[in-house]
């Protein structure tokens, strides 16, 4: 059986570094108030020399280096986003010219949180039927330019940066054992961005009425959230008949470390079994899985062999997991 195997990891965060106590300054919160309620101490924030496809480049070239793969060796670029370059060309199409890597197809997902797991899900069966023989696959994010920074719901919550992982066809029992994925779009307005889009199109209107920004109703996301991603959790590993006993490292979507707690206590993980990172990096949408596992990656956390388990949530809704052996 023809399986794909992820053989690089990159990832890529903005210098700045903007801590709690940066926020008392902004808006009526205390570092006490965030943690509490969030687990985050500090996010990454771009600077005006930051966009997306850059973040998305240099984990990318992090991704190749460590793959040993020749960025002309790629097939296929998908990059997951909701704060793309442009609303076209692709974002994708920028990270390609980037690279130079001018055999390769290129095109953009938007699955907000979920998105690195989109295209991890849409790769592995490109690589199966022989449509690409090496991707790399991106999640890449700039949530710091839509995010209302007077809103302490959720200015607090997000952070800026991109992970990516390079991946080829192989054979044997390591790669990615399934991928499963859903969406709702009954539930959509729970976590939008109203604005800058056919429906509200940017205009003085738009910015006036703040429609630019992420608008969320945190409570009811939370529920839905941690249903969805036990659920789906659960359905990957009885596909591929394990149990969470079989789990060597579980990579959340890092959004909050209630609901990672909540996750893994439900699961029955033990404490080591379980990545975070979000304290430092905030909840990059896209970027957050593939940085966490570039980390892990790095650390030494995975040995051949294992089994982890990537789990994601976000707006749309859209939810997924993806078992792989590492």
């Amino acid at each position: 059986m023809v399986r794909t195997k992820i053989i690089g990891t990159g990832s890529a965060v903005p210098e700045k570094i903007l801590a709690n106590s940066d926020l008392e300054k902004l808006v009526d919160t205390s570092d006490e108030w965030i943690t509490t309620r969030t687990g985050i101490k500090t996010r990454h924030i771009a600077t005006a020399d930051d966009y997306t496809s850059t973040l998305a480049t240099r984990a990318a070239e992090n991704a190749l280096a460590m793959a040993g793969v020749a960025p002309e060796e790629l097939d296929l670029i998908v990059v997951a986003t909701v704060t793309p370059d442009f609303p076209f060309p692709a974002t994708s199409c920028l990270v390609q010219n980037n690279l130079k890597a001018t055999k390769a197809a290129a095109f953009d997902i938007s699955a907000a949180c979920s998105g690195f797991l989109y295209g991890l899900t849409l790769v592995d069966q490109c690589i199966k039927t022989g449509t690409a023989k090496k991707a790399l696959v991106v999640g890449a994010e700039v949530l710091s330019r839509i995010v209302d920074w007077s809103d302490r719901n959720t200015c607090c919550l997000f952070g800026d940066g991109a992970g990516a992982v390079v991946v080829e066809a192989g054979a044997g029992e390591a790669g990615i054992l399934s991928s499963h994925i859903h969406s709702d779009g009954s539930y959509w307005e729970l976590l939008h961005q109203p604005g800058c889009g056919s429906r509200n199109p940017c205009s003085q209107k738009t910015l006036d009425e703040q429609l630019v920004y992420i608008t969320m109703q945190g409570n009811e996301v939370f529920k839905l959230a941690v249903r969805a991603m036990e659920d789906v959790a659960q359905e990957v590993l009885a596909a591929n008949g394990l149990t969470t006993t079989d789990i060597d490292l579980f990579i959340s979507h890092q959004a909050n470390r209630r609901i990672i707690d909540a996750i893994g206590k439900r699961l029955g993980l033990a404490e080591e079994q379980v990545y975070v990172n979000l304290e430092r990096y905030g909840n990059t949408s896209s970027a957050s899985i593939p940085i966490a596992l570039d980390e892990a990656n790095r650390a030494g956390r995975i040995k051949g062999g294992d089994v982890v388990l990537f789990d994601a949530f976000g707006g749309g809704l859209t939810w997924g997991a993806t078992l792989l052996r590492w």
